[in-house]
């Protein structure tokens, strides 16, 4: 399927309605999508990132529907091999040359096997004519590897950002329409590869502001004809202002730490502070990750198991450790029967976080009335807490 972009742009791209899995970890309930973009100038043509291999039939198709037998230079904004994979054939097939970095040559050269003589290499403002159409290279590294770059073009003020604003999202909509599914789709595109980095990507962000684009057309889902709508959802994203939300990550293998939760919720929704409820057994990755995107605070709930913290619990401090939210304070709570290093082996496994960590409640067995008196007075801390904040009044 090909989308026109604009005069002699196209999205030759595939797109993947059936993959279910990215990086053998990320869930794609949307499906996704690998988009190309031909830039056809005067005299050159050029093709900007190309697709998944298993997909590459579909690009092949899209490029002999449009007549293209000859392609000049293929634009290599980031190396991971959803972008780049097909560029080995291509290049034997077009004897194109790869335009890209200095840093994604050398990444290319080890995953795709590519030689120098296969490279043109540019720096921070090059800029290559097509005639016509003129190509200028911007350095957007770390969205989400370190040599990622954006492609402008000039003529028709299109910023071709790779995985940056991006969206896992099948769909054959040219530009984005349905705002609120996209919004979420590109809310957890972000918050489960670009989250770590959000400080270099707030730098990020205002080099493409610069550029004042018309149009942004990411490499995974729709292109943005409104590209104030993603910019300002990554300026919000990765603000240091958090919401009056707690996420609570639990895991209960006996009632007793569920009853600690629905304790905590309950008191806390009195205290007037929001809260969200993730199941550690049933949730998936993108939903938490996008969960812990505004949050000020988070919670691990886990029964001791085997004298540590159940290993759902552990996998996620290690996933919030790995993304870094930009949420104020964790606590850990839980319930056990006879000791254990719960809260130390959590507490490792949350040593890169810049948070501040609460006292921990565990109890004994099923909660009793002492209990639950004491959890209440977490409700009030947490409270407390998110005022201090300035996000519950």
């Amino acid at each position: 399927m090909i989308r026109k972009i604009a005069n002699g742009v196209y999205n030759v791209g595939a797109i993947d309605w059936e993959r279910t899995l990215f990086d053998e970890i990320v869930p794609l309930p949307q499906g996704t999508s690998y988009n190309a973009y031909l830039v056809k100038g005067e005299k050159k043509t050029a093709l900007i990132d190309t697709v998944e291999p298993e997909k590459l039939e579909q690009l092949l198709d899209n490029l002999e529907e449009l007549k293209v037998d000859k392609i000049d230079y293929i634009v290599s904004n980031h190396a991971e091999q959803d972008h780049s994979g097909s560029i080995p054939y291509l290049i034997e097939k077009y004897g194109a040359k790869v335009v890209t970095n200095a840093k994604c040559m050398g990444f290319e050269k080890d995953l795709l096997h590519l030689k120098d003589e296969d490279f043109i290499i540019i720096k921070e403002g090059d800029t290559l004519e097509l005639g016509g159409k003129t190509l200028k290279f911007i350095m957007t590294p770390w969205v989400h590897w370190p040599e990622t770059m954006t492609t402008f073009l000039i003529e028709d003020k299109i910023a071709f950002t790779c995985d940056f604003f991006g969206s896992h999202a099948a769909t054959s909509h040219t530009f984005a329409e349905q705002y609120d599914r996209i919004y979420h789709e590109a809310k957890r595109y972000y918050a489960e590869i670009m989250m770590p980095f959000r400080q270099i990507i707030t730098r990020n962000i205002k080099k493409i502001e610069e550029l004042e684009p018309k149009i942004i057309a990411p490499s995974h889902g729709p292109a943005y004809s409104d590209p104030t709508f993603i910019i300002d959802a990554y300026k919000e994203w990765t603000s240091p202002d958090t919401k009056n939300e707690v996420l609570i990550l639990y895991v209960s293998m006996h009632g007793s730490t569920k009853k600690m939760v629905d304790a905590l919720v309950d008191y806390l929704g009195e205290e007037g502070v929001e809260v969200k409820v993730r199941d550690l057994t049933t949730a998936n990755l993108g939903e938490i990750a996008i969960d812990m995107v505004d949050v000020t605070t988070i919670i691990l709930a886990t029964p001791t198991m085997l004298a540590g913290p159940h290993p759902y619990a552990v996998y996620a401090a290690y996933l919030a450790n790995a993304l870094k939210p930009k949420a104020k304070f964790i606590g850990i709570m839980g319930s056990y029967g006879w000791g254990g290093r719960t809260v130390d082996i959590l507490k490792e496994n949350l040593g890169a976080l810049k948070v501040e960590l609460l006292e921990p409640l565990l109890i004994k067995g099923l909660p009793r009335k002492e209990d639950y008196e004491k959890i209440k007075d977490l409700a009030r801390i947490i409270a407390d807490n998110h005022r201090e904040a300035g996000v519950l009044k």
